[in-house]
């Protein structure tokens, strides 16, 4: 039976600096085959302990059960500081509950209703930027990052991607994808704040550029809102939006750094798991014409049809299991903790790898292959609970999930309703993992009409 690729897996026992050379390279193949079906694996250094967890009970504890004992670590986002500042993805304690109390209500149900229509101009640019290439094979990981950024600058200040500033961002953006910004010192050796951190002149470059030009886009909201003309759009709904508990609201440079960790995450995720799913469609072309099938047959641009998007919904959930976009969640423990009859110090970093988990031989059926149905199945279903974390879980579950997953299946529906996409010349693609899960050497695909 076909299998959607993955990569291979190292050797299972790697010195340090060997380690260190294959993350990064790739942090997905350095990372060895029995992780896909160990519960736990410790990983020891001079410098740190690492515990990488598939055991459901010991996630739950982590994500759900006491989230507060187990903070995000600053070893990985301290690569991301120079463009996300203080933002959600990288704050703990009170500053990361203000922000949140802030940030979750413009996600709330009701205001994906609102959002929905930028969601549908942005999947339709998407399509006929597509239909314009019929008859041409493509890379489509630029595509997708096109239309992701669409999306994000349509719901955040409505405005399309072809709007200067909105393109200036996209492009700098791409240069900070390409500079590897999670790989610095302080990954791999703790090291003082202080300690320079090694990271490359385009990722300085490049974060310096990008937050200017956010920082010009939140200004000029700021002033919008103060005159009382502001659209109501994300930007708006967050920038208006006071903490309940002290009725205070972002400045300007707060909302930049918000509006720089939306950007990351509702962009480069989406882009990730919109190329996936498009070659997933691809390599299975039944899944392709039943989801083609059920877009001609629903009103796209009626939010109260997504409940008939059924197939299309399910396609993209196993795209997210497979491919999730966002491949590891690091922790901290602060206290000691004993995790499988084991006792792990404080300080110690708990790894929870969606990658692994996703694939994990002892919990899923069949983890390898792509099969919408399992959504259906009993195992599928428990699983869902328990071992499927595309977005993480508990207090820290992304607050845009329900956005993305509307995202992703309007793009899908969109796109496949006119065209189809077949596969490229050349091997299949490779997963690897830096920001996101993305191809090593592009997704090619023919783009032919239908």
């Amino acid at each position: 039976m076909t299998q959607p690729p993955k990569p291979e897996s190292r050797a299972d026992k790697v010195g340090l600096w060997r380690y260190v050379r294959l993350f990064r390279r790739d942090i997905l193949s350095a990372q060895p085959d029995k992780l896909y079906r160990a519960w736990m694996a410790e990983f020891r250094t001079l410098f740190f302990r690492s515990y990488m967890v598939n055991d459901t009970a010991v996630i739950r504890a982590v994500l759900k059960d006491r989230p507060k004992a187990f903070p995000k670590s600053d070893r990985v986002g301290s690569g991301l500081r120079p463009l996300l500042g203080n933002s959600v993805f990288l704050t703990n304690g009170e500053t990361w509950e203000r922000q949140r109390r802030i940030i979750d209500p413009a996600f709330e149900g009701g205001r994906l209703r609102e959002t929905f229509p930028s969601i549908c101009h942005a999947a339709q640019g998407a399509a006929a930027r597509l239909g314009a290439k019929a008859g041409q094979e493509i890379d489509m990981e630029p595509e997708t990052s096109h239309a992701a950024a669409d999306v994000i600058f349509r719901t955040l200040f409505s405005i399309p991607i072809d709007h200067a500033v909105a393109q200036q961002v996209f492009e700098a953006f791409q240069s900070y994808q390409r500079s590897q910004p999670i790989l610095n010192l302080a990954a791999f050796i703790p090291v003082p704040s202080w300690v320079p951190r090694g990271y490359r002149r385009a990722t300085h470059r490049s974060a310096r550029e990008i937050r200017r030009l956010i920082h010009q886009l939140t200004a000029e909201r700021q002033g919008e809102i103060d005159k009382g003309t502001a659209p109501q759009d994300l930007a708006t709904k967050i920038m208006t939006t006071r903490d309940p508990l002290t009725g205070a609201r972002f400045d300007v440079d707060e909302m930049v750094d918000q509006v720089a960790i939306f950007f990351l995450a509702g962009h480069e995720t989406s882009a990730s798991a919109l190329a996936w799913a498009l070659y997933l469609l691809a390599l299975f072309p039944d899944w392709q014409e039943a989801v083609a099938e059920e877009a001609r047959g629903a009103d796209l641009a009626d939010f109260s049809q997504m409940s008939k998007l059924k197939i299309t919904r399910d396609v993209f959930r196993e795209t997210l299991r497979l491919y999730p976009p966002v491949p590891m969640m690091v922790r901290e423990t602060t206290a000691p903790e004993f995790f499988r009859d084991r006792d792990v110090a404080p300080g110690a970093q708990v790894v929870i790898s969606q990658w692994h988990l996703h694939r994990q031989t002892r919990l899923w059926n069949h983890p390898d292959e792509f099969d919408p149905t399992r959504w259906e199945t009993e195992n599928g279903q428990t699983c869902a609970r328990a071992a499927y974390l595309p977005f993480s879980a508990g207090p820290r579950v992304c607050p845009g999930a329900g956005f993305a997953m509307i995202e992703g299946v309007m793009m899908l529906a969109h796109i496949l309703r006119d065209l189809k996409v077949e596969l490229g010349s050349g091997p299949p693609p490779v997963p690897v993992a830096h920001l996101t899960v993305r191809s090593r050497d592009g997704i090619r695909l023919n783009i032919v009409r239908r």
